[in-house]
């Protein structure tokens, strides 16, 4: 059975029931915006004798906010931490967590002073054999992952629910109007649309484009906090009305059936399914070779290795958009990580250890992918700072990790998060140490030894043929020969993880903005 949080019953809940439903209570009078006969008998019943005053929608919400605005923003920042501390990443390294780095740290400098060729060719052995099992794991992954996705049973469109749509926006004004033919082209009730434009409060520019569209309820969220997209999540999230609901980013153009299919899914899954993943991919994945290795990653992340963790039931980090979530459930476990800049991941394996299970859906959510290397640099420093931060919340207490997701899930968190940031820290490590040991002659029986280099090249030999596999599930066959490539690629990624590793001790909450809308619009 999932393992659920008790959210207090203070200042931020009662917010957060008030604009779910559209009232507040007032000393003589309930305002309220829902004429309806089941929001005047539930508040009659919660308050009798009270009248109701039927008011606008932005009256209600201003007067709401009036009254708990201050909770309101402590919510969207501390509610993970007041509820969960041990799961957030509000403190970077917990004190146990310090003091084993220090020890760590000081047993290797002690043995690199007493024996510093043993523990040399043992740290090569040592990362060696994690790059074999990690790259093997990933092998195993994309084979279980290359099935047919799974179906479900047709929708039928009487009694859908309500759905909410959160897009966070920062200075993308630019990007509206095809945000905006991209909502509109979803399949699904407009009268059932709960669509929230999330803007922080200082971006005059996206605010005035925003007021220019019809139809779409515009958050302000406060400068309170760190500017992070988790932060500015969890803050519309509490004037959420729908009983699911997806979050997208600005540039993302989702598949029209996306939200049906969702749905479909929550309905014929158990109560533990908890949130549903949609593929990404990316609409301008053709504009330059960048471009190009991002989609072949994304091919091989989303159609294959993704699916292959749901397939033998493993955590799962999310994508970070067009995750479709059961409302109560997401707002029981925290919401977001404000202080996590990679908040998908974090919260995929935050409801595998809370007791819930997240599935894949055969719809794809279609992104604009980085075109310049200083964008795409920052994009993935962000990411791997994020799964850094993850892995390090993870394992503040590895014994409750084991206990809740279980021994697989426990090792497949190691490989696939861990394995993936030792990858590009320790990747041109191996490299710089293989080639030392070729061309300089470098002691290799000795420091470096056959093995390891032939464990070298092979996992990246199996990587490379992944990459030129991958494209294949979406049709993209002539993608498949620049996966040949794809060794530069991940010396791009091992600068953004050692940046990213900086990053994570100098400014662990700074989040790196991506600017979209650089190449053309698909839908315009």
């Amino acid at each position: 059975m999932p393992v659920g949080t008790k959210s207090e019953d203070g200042a931020a809940c009662a917010a957060a029931r008030c604009l779910a439903r559209l009232y507040l209570p007032l000393d003589d009078a309930i305002l309220t915006a829902d004429p309806s006969a089941e929001s005047r008998a539930c508040l009659g019943a919660a308050y009798p004798g009270r009248p109701l005053r039927l008011a606008a929608p932005a009256e209600v919400r201003a007067a709401i906010l009036e009254r708990h605005g201050e909770a309101l923003k402590q919510e969207a920042v501390e509610g993970l931490a007041r509820r969960l501390p041990e799961l957030s990443a509000r403190r970077v390294l917990t004190r146990a967590q310090g003091v084993l780095l220090l020890l760590l740290g000081a047993g290797l400098l002690a043995a690199l002073s007493l024996w510093p060729r043993d523990l040399l060719r043992g740290l090569i052995l040592l990362l060696s054999a994690t790059f074999v099992a990690s790259g093997l794991f990933r092998v195993l992954l994309a084979w279980l992952g290359s099935g047919a996705p799974a179906q479900v049973p047709p929708l039928s469109r009487q009694g859908l629910p309500r759905y909410t749509i959160l897009v966070p926006m920062y200075r993308e004004a630019a990007v509206l109007p095809g945000l905006v033919r991209a909502l509109k082209a979803l399949d699904y009730p407009a009268a059932l649309l709960d669509i929230k434009l999330v803007l922080e409060a200082d971006d005059a520019e996206t605010i005035a484009a925003a007021q220019a569209v019809a139809g779409f309820e515009i958050v302000l969220v406060p400068g309170h906090g760190p500017r992070t997209k988790p932060k500015a999540a969890n803050y519309a999230l509490q004037f959420a009305r729908g009983e699911y609901l997806v979050i997208y980013d600005a540039e993302d153009r989702p598949e029209p059936d996306q939200l049906l299919k969702a749905v479909a899914a929550f309905r014929a899954g158990t109560r533990s399914l908890a949130c549903v993943q949609a593929r990404l991919n990316f609409y301008n994945a053709d504009h330059n070779w960048l471009t190009r290795m991002f989609a072949l990653d994304y091919a091989l992340w989303f159609d294959m290795l993704l699916p292959g963790l749901e397939r033998i039931g493993m955590p799962m980090p999310l994508g970070g958009t067009s995750n479709h979530f059961r409302t109560p459930v997401l707002r029981d476990i925290g919401g977001w990580d404000a202080f996590n800049v990679t908040e998908d991941a974090d919260i995929g394996i935050r409801l595998a250890q809370l007791g819930y299970r997240v599935s894949m859906i055969d719809s794809t959510t279609y992104e604009e992918a980085p075109v310049a290397l200083g964008a795409w640099l920052r994009q993935r420093s962000r990411w791997l700072k994020g799964y850094m931060q993850t892995w390090l919340v993870h394992m503040r207490d590895p014994l409750r990790l084991a206990r809740r997701a279980g021994l697989g899930g426990f090792l497949a968190f190691q490989l696939f998060i861990g394995g993936g940031i030792i990858f590009a820290l320790v990747n041109p490590l191996l490299w710089a140490a293989f080639l030392a040991s070729l061309l300089l002659g470098w002691e290799a029986p000795e420091a470096f030894g056959q093995a390891p280099g032939i464990s070298l090249l092979a996992n990246n030999l199996l990587l490379t043929c992944l990459a030129m596999i991958s494209p294949a599930r979406r049709g993209r066959r002539d993608l498949a020969p620049w996966g040949l490539t794809v060794i530069a690629y991940w010396a791009m990624v091992s600068i953004a993880g050692y940046r990213a590793l900086v990053q994570l001790i100098t400014k662990p909450f700074f989040w790196e903005k991506t600017t979209h809308g650089v190449t053309p619009d698909p839908l315009a």
